[in-house]
């Protein structure tokens, strides 16, 4: 008599092997480009990221690190995105086996799972109705790199006496860092005594340093240890490569302990190390997505408001579908400020200027995604440019419709710039046990120290300067700490609004190189300072509606002008929504607007709103209330220089004086500035290693362009 044990086993094993041949039947039809119904195409196909359909195909060569022949077999590391009532998604992970895969994590701020998968495999688990999207498991690398003075932060903590400002210093704010480590024991990570440090907290999550979850070997079928997935506590001071520690300084340093000023904008706000890159400065998308998975569970208790990213993934993905970028969105709803680098792409080998090259999460219309100006290392701001090296946009991830339309999305980025060249900040060194050492970045390239004393100074005390839109956005990171201490009530779209509407317009560059222009902190503080401080708080209650008063009671909008180092500075006095609309008017910051929600998310014409991990579409079309101006919608030409290309400070002007349309109802979604011409020419960014140079530029191959051409008609801007 057959045991009753049996039977369920049995049953398992025979439904597995029908669906499993069913899916391979679907997925070689679909390949082979037979009709299939929509939905079947949809349902496959058009789920798996082109790059990783390239390489299920063989026709990637060079092999990417994603990819690996086991056993004659080829096999792929992948992100799954899910959507399913089950939050362990506990079938999804047996069909990963079944299928001779495996499972190492499974994910908080997007519903997915990090996996190993048989490249022949992919299309059957693209087929199931609860899968979403499948991406590789990309590679994520740095995008490598007076501060206060050329910022406008100085003013903001001294200016106090003039009534100005009021001390700010970052208290009280949590940044995480997400990057190579953190020299916790530098002196410009410790308190104003000199005592103890303001790293409160450091965790690693690259694979190699966090037991795989469990001990798991890499690249062996049957594993499932996305239950066990975890970071662990990193030992004090543990940044074996050097770009983490830079970063962090940038956006917190306390450097006035030393003659040569390295002080950073919030130089005392806590520090979260959270370490995603390895002794090379590289690491895996898996594992940035479980470090976000953290910052997010974290952010209340150790209230963590600010995330910097100074790091970037190749992606040919829309931000509808790129993980990364749907982490990030997670955070930003989860009322965690997201900065971003923009990347360091803008600039080709043959010095040639290049247009749709922001990489990933900087393609994510909730990130502030900063480039890099160049200060000529001068505190006056008269002199500033975009750098060269500093990526443009549109953005270039693509999508496909339910028509089978591949689209691209072609959204305005960056959001603003800041200081990127030859900023001063911490080198790391230190000691494992007895042995004394230097970061990578350190050892490699000592002409990057030796201005400071090189390392002839003491090895807490030591400096070096980096250049990159990397060193870039830990700038905007420590202003928005600043913001944060001034006004806790600020959300994050709020912030974003607020820094591109205090930025400074630099001469002759457009929205795609500048955003709305430099970062200006004595402008975003001070407009965050006249901002009631219960927007958040109000929110959540439901108690805030489109048009409820945005003032705080007795307070007035400033004078949308700075002075800084005795020079005045003009506003930008205009935002990027939607992605595609320039907007402007002093209701923007007179009466609140939905799209101050961080569970919102308006793009062209179409919204969502996260619900508990899900995006769920918005029937209200009516985004911004009445009042706000709205910059009439035009074609872009690069040639003309119209639409996206007109200068920033000529389009700022001529909204100032009256330009554009007062909407008397609202701005209903729609496309907003339209891109044309061809002008757009890269399908995302594929990353090479690169050198560090301290005057800027962080490439060796340049953009691997796979599509359309290099447009170099304006090469006016950057640094000489």
């Amino acid at each position: 008599m057959r045991q009753p044990s049996t039977i369920p086993f049995v049953i398992l094993i025979e439904s597995r092997i029908v669906r499993a041949l069913l899916g391979m039947l679907a997925a070689a039809l679909v390949f082979a480009g037979l009709c299939l119904p929509g939905d079947v195409r949809a349902a496959a196909a058009d789920k798996i990221a082109a790059d990783l359909a390239r390489a299920i195909q063989g026709a990637s060569a060079p092999g990417p690190r994603w990819v690996r022949e086991v056993a004659g077999v080829r096999h792929v590391k992948a992100i799954v995105l899910a959507s399913s009532s089950d939050a362990q998604l506990a079938d999804l992970r047996a069909h990963v086996l079944a299928v001779g895969g495996s499972v190492y994590a499974r994910y908080v701020s997007v519903p997915g799972l990090s996996v190993m998968l048989p490249a022949h495999r992919v299309a059957e688990i693209a087929a199931r109705p609860d899968v979403l999207g499948i991406s590789p498991n990309r590679p994520t690398r740095r995008t490598a790199s007076a501060l206060e003075l050329a910022t406008g932060a100085a003013g903001v903590r001294g200016a106090a006496a003039q009534g100005a400002a009021d001390g700010l210093d970052g208290s009280g704010i949590g940044i995480a860092v997400l990057d190579s480590g953190i020299a916790s024991a530098h002196y410009n990570f410790r308190d104003a005594q000199l005592r103890h440090s303001r790293v409160a907290g450091a965790m690693d999550f690259v694979s190699a340093g966090s037991a795989m979850a469990a001990g798991a070997r890499d690249w062996i079928a049957g594993v499932d240890v996305s239950a066990s997935r975890r970071g662990v506590a990193l030992p004090a001071g543990a940044d074996p490569y050097g770009h983490g520690s830079h970063v962090a300084a940038v956006a917190a340093g306390r450097g006035d302990h030393r003659a040569l000023d390295s002080t950073g904008i919030a130089p005392n706000a806590s520090l979260y190390d959270v370490r995603v890159l390895d002794s090379a400065g590289t690491g895996e998308l898996g594992d940035v997505l479980a470090a976000i998975d953290w910052v997010i569970q974290q952010a209340r208790v150790a209230n963590i408001r600010v995330l910097n990213v100074s790091l970037a993934a190749d992606s040919t993905e829309s931000f509808l579908t790129d993980p990364f970028c749907r982490a990030v969105r997670s955070a930003t709803a989860a009322g965690i400020t997201v900065v971003v680098a923009a990347g360091n792409y803008g600039q080709g080998a043959d010095g040639a200027e290049r247009y749709g090259t922001i990489s990933s999460p900087g393609h994510e219309p909730s990130a502030i995604t900063v480039g890099a100006a160049n200060t000529r290392e001068t505190a006056r701001r008269d002199d500033d440019v975009v750098n060269r090296f500093s990526s443009r946009g549109p953005t270039r991830g693509a999508w496909v419709d339910a028509a089978g339309v591949r689209r691209i999305d072609n959204l305005l980025k960056p959001d603003l710039v800041a200081p990127g060249n030859r900023i001063v900040g911490v080198l790391a060194a230190g000691a494992h046990g007895s042995e004394r050492f230097l970061s990578a970045l350190a050892e490699r390239h000592p002409e990057l120290s030796l201005p400071y004393g090189g390392t002839a100074q003491p090895r807490l005390q030591q400096l070096m300067n980096l250049s990159g839109t990397s060193i870039a956005a830990p700038a905007v990171a420590g202003t928005v700490a600043l913001m944060l201490q001034k006004n806790p009530g600020l959300t994050p779209p709020l912030v974003k609004a607020i820094l591109q509407y205090t930025a400074q317009p630099l001469p002759g560059a457009s929205l795609l190189q500048q955003g709305t222009g430099l970062l200006n902190a004595d402008g975003a503080v001070r407009l965050a300072g006249a901002i009631r401080t219960d927007v958040s708080a109000a929110l959540a209650a439901g108690t805030l509606k489109p048009g409820d008063p945005l003032l705080a009671p007795g307070k007035a909008l400033p004078a949308p002008t700075s002075t800084l180092e005795g020079m005045a500075v003009s506003w930008s006095r205009m935002i990027v929504a939607g992605g595609t609309h320039v907007l402007g008017g002093p209701a923007l910051f007179t009466q609140f607007q939905p799209i101050y929600d961080p569970r919102l998310l308006w793009v062209r014409d179409a919204a969502w709103r996260l619900d508990r991990g899900a995006e769920v579409p918005v029937r209200e079309r009516r985004l911004v209330t009445g009042g706000v101006v709205r910059a009439l919608p035009s074609a872009s030409s690069l040639r003309e220089r119209t639409g996206a290309f007109v200068p920033v400070p000529a389009l700022s002007g001529w909204l100032a004086t009256g330009g554009g349309i007062v909407m008397s109802e609202g701005i209903v979604m729609s496309e907003g500035i339209v891109m044309s011409e061809g002008i757009v020419m890269s399908e995302g960014i594929v990353m090479s290693e690169g050198i560090v140079m301290s005057e800027g530029i962080v490439m060796s191959e340049g953009i691997v362009m796979s599509e359309g051409i290099v447009m170099s008609e304006d090469a006016s801007l950057g640094e000489p």
